[in-house]
């Protein structure tokens, strides 16, 4: 890679993660829209757009520093309370993060499109034109909390606004007083903080007037609690703080109250306009006045009697609950929906130094397992034609299963750097909901869980384009308008889940809607009118093959296009996708109920461990993942049923499948079959073969050309002998096989 490719990729990746951390704070607002905006959050967004603004500048990137630049002079006026945050400013600021992705994009290319150079520009002017200030009061709430002249003096422009929000909400106020030796008092500092955090809002971190001994140092905290006296004190237990409430006098009669605006601000700020940059060093000090930590230890104290006293807030769901509203009109300039891919622009995969430490020193004992092998062949090239001791064999092997043992380790731990969490995916997915919602006219709750289950980085970023269609299926076809759910019994606000679990060696994600379901009936006369299938297929197709009709290329149940489906593309994608990583996707429905589509995915396709088979003098590799066990059995164990060869499983039904005459291979008589049981997801199939040959680890590469369009093979790999064999895809073997049989009768 050249240096300036190198630089770029340097800076896509930094940036990626900059606009993933805006894009979880984003939704943390747009999930508590119409409630009290956390300033936390607030803040977070406004770090984002100041780091991306000088990310951006650094590296020649002017389109994205100047709306980064637009988006903090908009969030710094949100922040000091100059701006409300309503409806109109949270939209526009999720289509900035569009906006931001899509430069992301095309600066990863190397490209400048004039279109989304306009699309910027107009997002520059709606962020600077957008908003008006909170009302005027007549009475300033700081004027009412008995605080010193002198330390409100020494207040930046934001921590008086916080404070300023914490009067008027009528917030228990405390100064917490702790005093630190000098030679780790930042560290003492940063845990009490972090003690603080959860407990409210550290407004301001002061150095105390009284002195902290004499080799110590002492600070006065403003602190906002969100719990009552006893709790802090609790949550304070064990820490050098000492606690007193702050006075604040009741509004006079007559005077604004608590739900009144913010004045304007104080008379000796400089009040900055939209198009004037705000100084980095002081915006960048104000955002950071609460030091965030990790850990610490506490003192109990006492708060005086009449200190105010606040309930405890419940703390958040861990779900995600997004809300849409239909009737909320799309903003001027929004952008209209695209099939953008969610794929990240970065392969990047952080990695714990830990992780990497394990895997340096098993390569160093790797190393001394070479010297060692290297000296037992030098042993044996000067012993010449003399025969080797039964000693220099025991030696041999010894150091070989030391090989294996370490090498085994080395793999574990290279596969593990590679996992990532699919909250990854999920977390953009959910951002993409209240769009597709609103432009679908629906109301939309989405709740989703499992985004801690760990997938291959590969995985993880080809399964973003699969599930967005699921999604965008179940909102635009599964649920229905608020009207028609309240005449069917329902609740208003439709709910589309979306899911992960472990399951073994696979990930099983489901995507479900609690909407109308799949018509069957419509799904036929589709397939029908459309030339999909024959009016005799139809005929002797299950249920779930029937189903299975909505994944055909073309297939739409919709009349008409529009932006959001119609025309006949989607889920046939997601098929191809999920077969290309040998997952499987299953779907259930009831009519009036719902639907839900189940993906099995295998963990990693790096390096599997594989069954060694043989069938008609050819070999090839089963994923051992996807195998259940395996089966002897006589060729008149082999039943036809409905002009399928099944065998009788412990009394149940299991299809069977002849894998040489799938390849079209000359087939041999034999005395018995062996019988390798796969099974994904609830789908199970018995494939004949003639030989076992044993396990071994595999790294399957892709085919190129004609043979990557073969059904049933998902690649090929080297065994231990040099001899390339073909690595069958059991995810298109359970689909195919039975499609054989049935084309075979």
């Amino acid at each position: 890679m050249t240096p300036g490719g190198k630089a770029l990729a340097e800076f896509v990746a930094e940036a990626t993660e900059i606009l993933d951390a805006l894009g979880r704070d984003l939704l943390a607002l747009d999930e508590a829209r119409g409630q009290e905006a956390d300033p936390e959050h607030i803040n977070g967004i406004f770090r984002a757009a100041h780091s991306l603004k000088g990310l951006s500048g650094l590296f020649g990137q002017e389109r994205i520093s100047h709306l980064a630049h637009a988006a903090e002079d908009l969030l710094d006026r949100l922040r000091l309370g100059r701006l409300t945050l309503d409806d109109g400013v949270l939209d526009t600021l999720v289509d900035a993060l569009d906006t931001f992705q899509a430069l992301l994009g095309e600066a990863s290319r190397s490209e400048e499109g004039p279109e989304l150079s306009q699309r910027t520009r107009d997002m520059e002017d709606r962020m600077a034109r957008l908003g008006s200030p909170p009302p005027a009061v007549e009475e300033d709430p700081l004027e009412r909390l008995e605080l010193d002249a002198t330390v409100r003096a020494v207040f930046t422009e934001y921590e008086e606004h916080r404070l300023r929000e914490n009067v008027r909400r009528g917030v228990a106020l405390w100064r917490v007083r702790a005093a630190f030796d000098l030679t780790d008092f930042d560290q003492g500092l940063a845990d009490l903080n972090a003690r603080l955090k959860p407990l409210g809002e550290v407004i301001s971190t002061l150095p105390s007037s009284r002195p902290g001994g004499a080799n110590g140092i002492a600070f006065d905290l403003i602190f906002g609690a969100k719990v009552d006296a006893r709790a802090l004190e609790d949550g304070l237990r064990g820490s050098p703080a000492e606690l007193a409430p702050l006075s604040v006098r009741p509004p006079e009669a007559g005077s604004a109250g608590p739900a009144s605006g913010v004045p304007p601000p104080r008379e000796d700020a400089e009040v900055l306009p939209p198009d004037v940059d705000v100084d980095e060093d002081g915006a960048d000090e104000d955002a950071e006045a609460e030091v965030e930590t990790t850990s610490l230890a506490t003192v109990p104290a006492h708060p005086g009697p009449g200190a105010p006293r606040m309930r405890a807030v419940a703390p958040p769901a861990t779900v995600v609950g997004l809300q849409a509203a239909a009737s909320a009109p799309i903003p001027a300039g929004r952008p209209k929906a695209e099939e953008t891919s969610m794929r990240s622009l970065t392969q990047t995969v952080r990695v714990d130094i830990g992780r990497l430490d394990g895997l340096i020193n098993m390569v160093g004992e790797l190393l001394l397992i070479k010297a060692n092998l290297q000296r037992l062949a030098e042993t044996s090239r000067q012993d010449g034609t003399v025969a080797l001791s039964k000693l220099f064999g025991q030696e041999l092997s010894r150091e070989t299963r030391q090989l294996e043992r370490k090498l085994e380790a080395l793999q574990e731990g290279l596969l593990e750097a590679r996992m990532v969490p699919v909250g990854q995916v999920f977390d953009k997915l959910a951002r993409l909901v209240r769009k597709i919602a609103r432009e679908a006219g629906k109301e939309i709750d989405f709740v989703s869980s499992g985004g801690e289950v760990e997938l291959d980085k590969l995985i993880v970023e080809e399964l973003s384009d699969p599930l967005m269609h699921l999604i965008r299926n179940a909102i635009d076809h599964g649920a229905e308008g608020p009207e028609s759910r309240l005449s069917a019994g329902k609740p208003r606000r439709a709910t589309v889940r979306l899911r992960a679990e472990q399951k073994g060696n696979h990930v099983v994600i489901s995507v479900s809607d609690d909407g109308s379901g799949i018509d069957e009936v419509r799904v036929r006369e589709v397939a029908l009118s459309r030339g999909l299938v024959t009016s005799s297929q139809v005929s002797e197709m299950t249920r779930r093959e029937l189903l299975n009709l909505i994944f055909l290329p073309g297939f739409s149940t919709r009349s008409s296009v529009s932006s959001l489906s119609g025309r006949g593309v989607g889920l046939d994608v997601v098929k191809n996708n999920l077969g290309n990583l040998s997952g499987i996707i299953d779907v259930w429905s009831e009519r009036g109920k719902g639907t839900a589509f189940h993906l099995t995915l295998p963990v990693t396709l790096a390096i599997v461990r594989a069954l060694v088979v043989g069938v008609s003098g050819r070999t090839y590799a089963v994923p051992l993942n996807s195998v259940l066990e395996i089966l002897s059995v006589q060729p008149r164990d082999i039943r036809t049923v409905e002009r399928r060869e099944v065998l009788d499983l412990r009394g149940q039904t299991l299809p069977f499948l002849r894998l040489g005459r799938l390849f079209h291979l000359p087939e041999r008589e034999v005395n018995r079959h062996f019988v390798v049981v796969v099974g994904l997801a609830q789908q199970r199939l018995g494939i004949a073969v003639d030989e076992l040959f044993g396990q071994q680890d595999i790294v399957t590469k892709p085919l190129g050309g004609r043979l990557s369009r073969v059904k049933g093979i998902s690649g090929a790999t080297d065994l231990g002998n040099r001899r390339t064999v073909l690595v069958l895809d059991v995810a298109e073997l359970l689909e195919e096989g039975i499609a054989h049989e049935r084309r075979r009768a």
